[in-house]
C-alpha cells in the first residue's frame, strides 16, 4: 500500500510511523531528539505532513547520520574505561 504524504494533513504518531516505515522506538527517539517536530495535544503528538516531507529530505538525513555518529562516539568514549 503506497500512501502519499499530504503537506497540510495532520498525522498521529502511528500514522507517521506507517508512512515513514519506522518502528515505534525510532519514532519516540526522533520525537524526543527533536528530529521530528510535533505538537503535543494532551498526551499525544500530532505531526504536520510538511514536517514528514522535510524529514525525508537529504539534508535531514545527513543531520541524522551526524547525530548518530556523534552519539556513537560518546558511547565509545564513555565505555572505553570499563
Amino acid at each position: 500500500m503506497n500512501q502519499e504524504i499530504k503537506p497540510n494533513a495532520v498525522y498521529t504518531t502511528e500514522e507517521a510511523q506507517a508512512l515513514l516505515k519506522i518502528s515505534k522506538s525510532t519514532m519516540k527517539r526522533q520525537l524526543k531528539s527533536g528530529l521530528i517536530k510535533a505538537n503535543k495535544i494532551g498526551k499525544q503528538y500530532r505531526i504536520l505532513g510538511l514536517e514528514l516531507l522535510r524529514l525525508l529530505s537529504p539534508k535531514v538525513e545527513k543531520r541524522a547520520v551526524a547525530a548518530y555518529l556523534n552519539l556513537k562516539k560518546k558511547v565509545i568514549e564513555k565505555t572505553s574505561d570499563w
